[in-house]
């Protein structure tokens, strides 16, 4: 469920785009077009790459203004500051056109969505930017705030996995996606970032295997 937090290689600079004034929508929420979007993607780059580089207490406006050829001015305007930035950063990434798996079976989706997790932070490229995001989460209550908005909007897109499992008498009626989805995560994540050991396709398997047990016991269902 990571894919599009990858960190760009050599993202384009566009001319420094003109200042706006700032509304009272938070960054992220509108979805513009054409230049402004061009900005916005070279900016989300610029951010993707500082976080990686520096992490978020060494991440700049300087720097993302330097990267991304906008002006800083304009950055301050429409950004406010490096948490605006990194927020508008992970808005991007839950952009995407990302669905959860369809094997044909729930044992088959659920392997495969923990297989994901293993293969975006087994590589080391692939898991730079999705783990300085975590990161900066703890250092950063805007950032939080982003990465909860991000992870709700995958579990709301797990849903169609677990109306077919219901559909197809693998599960009870009322099971809740985003908690299923998190059963299969969390092991996995406790591994990453807690314990530091590494993922493979065991882990991923066990994961998958404990999530579906607890699932098919009606853990995850909704009180009649």
């Amino acid at each position: 469920m990571q894919q599009e937090l990858q960190l760009p290689s050599n993202p384009p600079r566009p001319p420094a785009a003109e200042p706006t004034t700032p509304g009272t929508v938070r960054p992220g929420t509108v979805r513009p077009g054409g230049r402004t979007a061009r900005t916005r993607a070279a900016v989300r780059d610029a951010v993707l790459s500082g976080l990686v580089e520096h992490g978020y207490p060494g991440l700049t406006v300087e720097y993302v203004a330097e990267h991304s050829g906008v002006h800083k001015t304009t950055l301050y305007r429409r950004w406010s500051s490096v948490e605006g930035l990194v927020a508008d950063a992970l808005d991007m990434a839950g952009e995407d056109s990302w669905t959860p798996p369809d094997t044909g079976s729930l044992e088959g989706d659920l392997r495969a969505l923990a297989q994901e997790v293993v293969d975006t932070f087994g590589d080391p490229a692939a898991g730079a930017a999705p783990t300085a995001f975590i990161a900066a989460a703890f250092q950063s209550e805007q950032a939080a705030d982003a990465l909860r908005g991000f992870y709700a909007g995958r579990f709301a897109r797990c849903a169609p996995l677990v109306e077919r499992a219901v559909a197809r008498g693998e599960l009870p009626a009322g099971t809740d996606a985003g908690s299923l989805a998190r059963a299969v995560s969390a092991p996995l994540f406790f591994r990453l970032f807690i314990t530091r050991e590494p993922l493979d396709g065991t882990a991923a398997g066990q994961a998958a295997g404990a999530a579906l047990a607890a699932a098919r016991a009606g853990v995850f269902a909704s009180p009649a």
